[in-house]
């Protein structure tokens, strides 16, 4: 398994102070994130949210080994990761409110969560071989959880991805649960990692609560992919709350799981320790930080709740480039409903 903080300094790695503080900000954005949104959630301003605490670094990580111009395909816990690409929080907030996955502008190349397990990872496959063969230096970063390689999409995915030498990077946060299942209830394999070989490609296991040792191995990852030799990384992390916000965690797993004490720590306490040790911030930095996010996610919430409430025809919109006939037929009925009794009210 590939680690670096917990057996190096900083100086003994291919990462400057710069990149060490680059990680720990965007962990600590992400962290503010998703407290303020299970916190909004809590008191119904959005219906559900799926919390990522624990996997900070295991997403920063892989989304600094990307360059601008690949590809990221995320799963509906990916919110770190799409943040640390440049996703303005006030989207991610919006599509929880039930708006448009993008409600901005923005550029940043990266498909909308994938919240059917592992739908999105024949996708990326897709992207891959499109890119092999248009011969773009870009690759794909897909994302799933450690229970969506027992799905039939993962086969599909990766069996294409090895025979057409796709771009791609498959990348697994293996959490340690899938929703209530431990990994050995929902896979007899010997790891995640180890899947690889059944397509022909590499597999490898990181230190999910390492962000640096996270970023080597998707960068790593990245070089083989662009050479049309696509890759399966498993980063080992845990995730410390519930599956999402309908889900009680307490009814199917212990407060101290079996697993070793490096995968269960807290990552961003973790890499802070180890960048303050590196003399990488002091106190007066992490507060500059802190302050920064927290400033960041009250003009996203601003935004959001500026933002007028989405018709009930959008539900049409940006499905299709050119809606089909019979889904035509469905939003003119739709709005002639709505013209005749009124907007849907969620209070009535």
């Amino acid at each position: 398994m590939h680690r670096l903080i917990a057996e190096r300094g900083l100086d003994d790695t291919e990462f400057t102070a710069d990149d060490a503080r680059a990680a720990l900000r965007d962990m600590i954005r992400a962290r503010r994130f998703d407290e303020r949104a299970l916190a909004l959630q809590r008191r119904g301003w959005m219906s559900g949210y799926p919390p990522f605490r624990g996997q900070e670094a295991s997403q920063i990580g892989a989304a600094h080994a990307m360059r601008d111009d690949d590809v990221l395909l995320p799963t509906y816990r990916s919110n770190a990761l799409q943040l640390a690409r440049g996703v303005p929080p006030s989207d991610i907030l919006l599509f929880r409110r039930g708006h448009a996955e993008y409600a901005s502008d923005h550029d940043v190349p990266v498909f909308p969560q994938a919240v059917p397990i592992a739908s999105q990872i024949p996708h990326a496959a897709g992207v891959g071989m499109a890119a092999n063969y248009r011969g773009d230096d870009r690759a794909a970063l897909v994302c799933f959880g450690d229970g969506a390689t027992s799905e039939g999409d993962f086969h599909e995915g990766l069996n294409f991805a090895g025979v057409f030498d796709a771009s791609v990077v498959f990348f697994c946060e293996n959490n340690g649960w899938a929703i209530s299942l431990p990994r050995e209830r929902q896979t007899a394999s010997e790891s995640i990692a180890a899947k690889a070989d059944a397509y022909g490609m590499d597999g490898m296991q990181v230190d999910g609560n390492d962000p640096l040792a996270v970023r080597e191995a998707v960068e790593r990852g990245f070089e083989k992919a662009r050479a049309g030799e696509p890759v399966l990384i498993e980063s080992l992390t845990y995730r410390q709350g519930p599956h999402t916000t309908a889900d009680d965690p307490s009814r199917y797993r212990d407060d101290e799981p079996d697993l070793p004490e490096w995968r269960t720590r807290d990552p961003l306490d973790r890499f802070e320790s180890f960048c303050r040790e590196a003399g990488v911030v002091d106190d007066a930095a992490l507060d500059a930080m802190r302050d920064d996010a927290d400033e960041e996610l009250r003009e996203a919430v601003e935004r959001a709740e500026a933002t007028p409430e989405p018709g009930t025809d959008e539900l049409f919109d940006n499905v299709y480039e050119e809606l089909p006939p019979e889904l035509a037929r469905q939003r003119e009925e739709h709005v002639a409903f709505v013209e005749r009794t009124g907007p849907f009210d969620i209070e009535r």
